[in-house]
C-alpha cells in the first residue's frame, strides 16, 4: 500500500502531465489555426497590470514627436504616429515577444531558425481614408523563382478596438508573393467574407503576414497596438529595407533581460550581425524645416550658454 506521502507525489506527477498534455493539445489547436486560416486569435498573454503598464510607458512617447533629446514618436506620415523599438519601454514588451505559447505556436510555423527582427507600433488617427489598403507584407527580396517565405507577425491590441480593426481575409496567406493589390485585385475580393478583428486592449493574434489584410475604415477613435514581425534573419531583404535600415539589429533595454534562456537569447538576435551595417547613413538630406530647427537648436544652446556667463559674472559682481 503506498504511503500518502508517495501517492501525493504520484497524483502530483499525473498532474502535471495532465497539465503538460493540455498545454501541447492548445498549442496543437492554436499552431493547426495559424497553417490552415493564416491567423490565430491567442489567449490572454499578460496580466492586467503587465498590460497596464505597458499602456503607460506606450503614451507617454506619444505626448510629443521625437525632438533632440526628448523622448517621443516619429511621424512619417499623416495618419499614424510611430513608436520605434518598443522593447525598450517596459518588461512587458519584452515578455510579450518571448511568451512560451508564441515561441511555441512560431517555431512550428517558421522552423528553429526565425528571430524577432522588428518591434514596433503606432498610434493611428480617426479617419475615413483608406490610407493602409488591402495587402501582404513585403520584405524579402521577391527575385524570379524565389519561394513565398513565411513571416509571422505578432498583434497585439493596448487600447480597446471596436472600429478601425485588423481586417483580413482567411486562407489567403502563402498563394502569391506579398505586395499592394491593385485596384481590379480588391474587386475580386470576396469582401463578404471579410473578418474583422476587434477586441479589448491586451487582444492578441499571429498571422502570416501574406496574408490579405489592411487596417479597416473608417477608424472613428484612435487605436493603439504594437506589432511585431518573427522571420528567418538569413532570408535576403528587399532593397528598399536595406535602405531604410528597417531590421537593424534589435534595441534592447538591460533592465529587462533578467533570466533570458539561451533560446531566449538566440530569438532576441544576440550576437547576430548579419543585418548589421556599420556606420549607416540613411539615404536623402534632411527637409529644409529639419535644418532650421536643427539651427534653432544649436541657437538656444548658444543662448542659454550665454545666460549662465552672464549671471556669474553678475554674481562675482556682487
Amino acid at each position: 500500500m503506498e504511503s500518502p506521502q508517495a501517492l501525493t507525489a504520484t497524483l502530483s506527477q499525473r498532474e502535471r502531465e495532465i497539465e503538460v498534455a493540455s498545454r501541447l493539445a492548445s498549442v496543437d489547436a492554436l499552431a493547426s489555426e495559424l497553417e490552415t486560416n493564416g491567423i490565430v486569435v491567442l489567449p490572454s498573454l499578460v496580466s492586467p497590470e503587465t498590460l497596464r503598464e505597458m499602456q503607460d510607458a506606450f503614451a507617454v512617447r506619444l505626448t510629443q514627436v521625437r525632438w533632440n533629446n526628448f523622448d517621443g514618436y516619429a511621424r512619417t506620415e499623416v495618419y499614424r504616429l510611430m513608436i520605434e523599438d518598443v522593447l525598450m519601454l517596459a518588461q512587458g514588451f519584452v515578455d510579450v515577444a518571448i511568451h512560451p505559447l508564441v515561441k511555441e505556436i512560431v517555431a512550428r510555423y517558421l522552423g528553429p531558425t526565425y528571430q524577432l527582427t522588428e518591434a514596433k507600433g503606432w498610434k493611428s488617427l480617426p479617419t475615413k481614408y483608406d490610407f493602409h489598403g488591402w495587402h501582404g507584407d513585403r520584405w524579402y527580396e521577391q527575385t524570379p523563382g524565389a519561394p513565398i517565405h513565411r513571416e509571422v507577425k505578432l498583434g497585439m491590441y493596448l487600447t480597446d478596438v471596436r472600429s478601425g480593426a485588423f481586417n483580413l481575409l482567411k486562407a489567403t496567406h502563402q498563394q502569391e508573393h506579398p505586395h499592394s493589390l491593385k485596384k481590379d485585385e480588391v474587386n475580386a475580393l470576396p469582401l463578404d467574407q471579410v473578418m474583422e478583428l476587434s477586441g479589448v486592449a491586451g487582444t492578441a493574434f499571429l498571422f502570416d503576414t501574406s496574408i490579405v489584410h489592411r487596417q479597416g475604415i473608417p477608424m472613428l477613435e484612435p487605436r493603439q497596438a504594437i506589432f511585431y514581425a518573427y522571420h528567418d534573419p538569413s532570408v535576403a531583404l528587399q532593397q528598399e529595407d536595406i535602405d531604410y535600415y528597417r531590421y537593424h539589429p534589435l534595441l534592447l533595454n538591460a533592465a529587462f533581460l533578467g533570466n533570458l534562456s539561451a533560446e531566449d537569447e538566440r530569438l532576441l538576435g544576440f550576437g547576430d550581425k548579419r543585418n548589421y551595417q556599420p556606420a549607416f547613413v540613411r539615404q536623402g538630406k534632411p527637409t529644409l524645416l529639419h535644418r532650421i530647427m536643427s539651427a534653432s537648436i544649436g541657437a538656444q544652446t548658444r543662448l542659454e550658454l550665454l545666460r549662465r556667463r552672464i549671471s556669474a559674472r553678475l554674481q562675482r559682481l556682487k
